[in-house]
């Protein structure tokens, strides 16, 4: 059982009944498996909840609080069950590409429903029971965001490498059919679930609507660790092509059937075409930016927009290091910047992805490792600005474990992680820091950070 109370919130209903090691046996008389159950059960206004001491004794509390108001219990684990690992060995997965001796969370593959539900994560469908697909429909768990790749159901066990694979694509259809709402994914690997196998996967989630309400089309990451894997084949600019006038056809019949584009591209399969991202309208609630999708449009925007605000810059020279595929485009915010701050002193630097491999050259993936061997004679300014994505936000490290304040060390400049977003850059470039949470590092602490008040 991992639904023990690790703390309780001093406004909690329970705060004084129940204590710290104390099970969640039961609210209403349902039992709590996990934390979908504990927040669907919880939230009415009046609850009987049953608590089970360490010694094995029970006991029922009942109580009154807000309707939908938290119970402020905190656990020893967050999902109050342990996370489900992924039951697939996809031909085209980032993770069988790491390169060995990397930190060990790194290694595991979750396909957890309640993580979907809960942290957007997306899941294939394809390790779940008969009983947790009726709790999904029948506790209205949604949006799920769901790793569709294909609907032909011989084609998705061969991508997914798992014989279950193909009923996943029914299981789809019983929530379109029940009211769950699905964002989805198509990861397309050129010659095997494009063209023609891409059309019918189109067909078939648009056939779901509304229960499908967007799907993003991005292309497979191929790292240069794929020794002993499936073959694939990397997109060219001419298959880029293809894939994006493939899928915009196919929006634009949407947008006649719906009223609602409903596929969108990956932005970086727009940059390895060579074509101009999309204005702000084409991708209409920016359901998909988690995925890549309309992401430099709308930092565009945003950064258009607070630089119209904008009353004034501090002058210092700063630095900008981001992956090879974005840098063009900040330096394109660059330049918009110098026409209304002409003396504006900032310089962007791509850094090339020697740890995973050229071919891989999306910001996220940059390693302090290659941050620092690429940046280390260059003119940095006063301060570097990286993107918050390339950090992991509670240890501030890199994906190759180096630290942010080693970077600062070897770089000799302060480093500021910056949200994706197009405010906060500008902010950041006019001279308004953002505050950088660090960990405890054994009471060191630089000038840098003392200068800059960034806290420990």
């Amino acid at each position: 059982m991992e639904n023990i109370i690790k703390s309780i919130d001093r406004t909690s209903p329970l705060h004084g009944r129940a204590h710290a090691g104390d099970a969640l046996v039961s609210i209403n008389g349902n039992k709590i498996a996990d934390v979908l159950d504990y927040k669907f059960f919880a939230y009415d206004e009046k609850l009987s909840v049953v608590l089970r001491s360490p010694d094995g004794t029970e006991s029922e509390i009942r109580l009154t609080k807000r309707e939908g108001g938290d119970l402020g219990l905190d656990f020893e684990s967050y999902l109050m069950d342990k996370p489900r690992s992924c039951a697939n060995n996809c031909i085209f997965c980032f993770i069988d590409q790491l390169p060995k001796g990397m930190r060990p969370t790194m290694y595991f593959k979750d396909d957890d429903a309640r993580l979907s539900f809960l942290m957007g994560n997306y899941i294939t469908l394809t390790n779940l029971s008969p009983r947790e697909i009726q709790r999904i429909i029948d506790l209205h768990i949604s949006p799920v965001n769901v790793s569709v790749h294909t609907t032909d159901p011989e084609l998705r066990v061969k991508m997914l490498r798992n014989p279950n694979a193909g009923k996943s694509v029914d299981v789809m259809r019983r929530f379109a059919e029940n009211g769950i709402t699905m964002n989805c994914q198509i990861v397309c690997c050129p010659d095997v679930n494009d063209g023609t196998a891409l059309d019918r996967t189109m067909r078939d989630l648009a056939d779901m609507y509304p229960g499908v309400h967007s799907v993003s089309v991005v292309p497979l990451g191929v790292t240069k660790f794929r020794e002993g894997l499936y073959p694939l084949t990397e997109f060219t600019k001419e298959r880029a092509e293809q894939v994006l006038d493939q899928v915009t056809a196919f929006g634009d019949e949407c947008i006649k059937r719906f009223g609602t584009r409903l596929f969108f591209c990956g932005d970086e399969l727009y940059i390895k075409a060579g074509r101009a991202i999309p204005e702000d309208e084409f991708y209409e609630e920016y359901t998909q930016l988690e995925n890549g999708v309309g992401m430099f449009r709308l930092m565009e925007t945003e950064f258009s927009s607070a630089l119209k605000l904008s009353d004034g810059i501090d002058g210092a020279a700063f630095s900008i290091a981001t992956g090879v595929s974005a840098a063009p485009f900040f330096e394109k915010l660059l330049e918009k910047a110098k026409e209304k701050y002409p003396s504006l002193d900032g310089r962007v630097y791509a850094i090339e992805n020697d740890f995973f491999g050229h071919s891989i050259n999306v910001t996220g993936l940059i390693t302090g490792g290659d941050l620092i061997r690429q940046l280390k004679d260059k003119d940095l300014g006063e301060r570097l600005f990286i993107s918050q994505n390339m950090l992991r936000r509670a240890e501030m490290d890199f994906l190759d474990g180096v630290k942010l304040t080693d970077a600062v060390k070897a770089l000799n400049v302060p480093i500021y992680p910056i949200e994706q977003d197009g405010f906060a850059l500008w902010d950041a470039i006019s001279g308004e820091l953002p505050e950088v949470k660090l960990p405890e590092c054994d009471g060191e602490q630089t000038e840098y950070y003392k200068y800059n008040k960034i806290s420990f």
